[in-house]
């Protein structure tokens, strides 16, 4: 390996350490591939693509230190989140759904009654009485 690569590798290293013990430089001290490349000035594909053990050192210490990326965390809060709201929908869906139930037998019942009525008063002929005390409604 050439003595730039080794330069190279041992800036990448340091930027490692620096990034793991909280005290970055140059980065934002998120504990990623691209804050690691902006700690060891380089660019990303460099990690990605020319120095992959490093990147997989890197994510290993990361690991072994029980650190939690930020990211990571946000996106654990937001599905934790999620699922609390879908089980709120979940239960409001069963609770609509008794009521639609029972509004459809509400409709059943009212329909089997005005159908009742209706054949009742097939025979007869109906007629509007006006009940006392009241005025019919000016035309």
């Amino acid at each position: 390996m050439s003595q730039e690569r080794n330069t190279e590798r041992d800036v990448i290293r340091a930027a490692m350490d620096r990034l793991l013990a909280g005290t970055p430089l140059r980065s934002d001290g998120a504990l990623t591939i691209l804050s690691l490349a902006a700690e060891a000035e380089v660019k990303r594909h460099v990690l990605t693509h020319r120095h992959t053990d490093l990147k997989d050192e890197f994510y290993a210490r990361v690991r072994a230190q029980g650190h939690v990326p930020a990211s990571e965390r946000k996106l654990r809060d937001e599905l934790e989140e999620t699922k609390e709201r879908l089980a709120e929908v979940l239960a409001e869906n069963t609770r609509l759904q008794s009521e639609v139930d029972m509004f459809a037998r509400v409709v059943n019942v009212l329909e089997t009654e005005n159908r009742q009525l209706r054949d009742r008063s097939e025979g007869t002929k109906a007629r509007v009485v006006t009940l006392p005390g009241r005025r019919p409604p000016a035309t």
